[in-house]
């Protein structure tokens, strides 16, 4: 059944039925970065002196702090990668063994005696090794009408979700107060290539009919009189007194 384009209004949104988009207007040839391959990593590292492990890191713990009392928590985790080795495989050159290093950064805040909220920054440099990756070279090579910018196709990418799991404030060997993070963190490493890519397309994006809104200022006390009664007690955490008749004895049994 043939769909009508002209009742069609192509925007950005979810397709969710099949066959409710006409035929697209044009074949279009886009370049973007493809991924051709990509792997995770996963650390959970700790303070530790000497050398760097899989579970340890030796710049986990803070410099010296005053009168520390309690930590509260971290923030701004950010990530740079500083250096990459791409070392070919012999039996297939398109496989490489990926040496990085990169640099995690984030802020722990902590609360001293006399209830003044502190800082402190920590910057963990790492290096893990990826025995087999596929990353093949752009075949052609490209250039750009910027002499000084030069234009690699080829990229090595991290994105990291990264969280402090706990934060303890201990005295080191020299009676000083320090304060150890425990440090939890994903990393996805990616090859991407810039590639031209041929895609469907209906035609450029609409100009949105709908004007931005400009919110208005209002009272606070109006909004505070609209707003619903708060709960005064959190909700209870209580196992029912009587089994469910709808539990089969399976259930139970678990």
């Amino acid at each position: 059944m043939s769909i009508n384009f002209k009742k069609f209004v192509p925007r950005p949104g979810l397709v969710n039925k099949q066959g409710r988009l006409p035929d697209p207007a044009e074949l279009v040839c886009v370049e973007v970065p493809k991924v051709f391959d990509q792997c995770l990593i996963k650390r959970c590292l700790v303070y530790c002196e000497g050398p760097d492990t899989d579970t340890t890191d030796c710049e986990l713990r803070s410099d010296p702090l005053t009168n520390p009392k309690r930590y509260i928590s971290s923030r701004d985790f950010k990530i740079t990668l500083l250096h990459v080795d791409k070392i070919p495989l012999k039996k297939d050159p398109c496989f490489k063994r990926i040496v990085i290093n990169y640099m995690i950064s984030f802020y722990a805040d902590y609360i001293d005696c006399e209830g003044r909220t502190k800082s402190e920054f920590y910057e963990i440099n790492r290096t893990d090794v990826l025995g087999k990756f596929y990353c093949p070279e752009s075949i052609s090579q490209a250039t750009t009408t910027l002499e000084d910018e030069p234009c690699d196709n080829n990229l090595i990418k991290l994105e990291m979700v990264a969280d402090a799991l706990n934060g303890e404030i201990l005295k080191d060997e020299h009676c000083n107060e320090v304060l150890d993070i425990t440090l939890g963190y994903y990393i996805v490493v990616k090859c991407e290539l810039v590639v031209q890519l041929l895609i469907p397309a209906y035609d450029y994006c609409p100009v949105p009919k709908v004007p931005c809104i400009d919110e208005p200022e209002e009272d606070p006390c109006e909004i505070f009189e609209r707003a619903p009664i708060p709960k005064f007690y959190p909700d209870q955490n209580l196992e029912p007194l009587f089994p469910d008749p709808d539990c089969s004895c399976e259930d139970e049994l678990d």
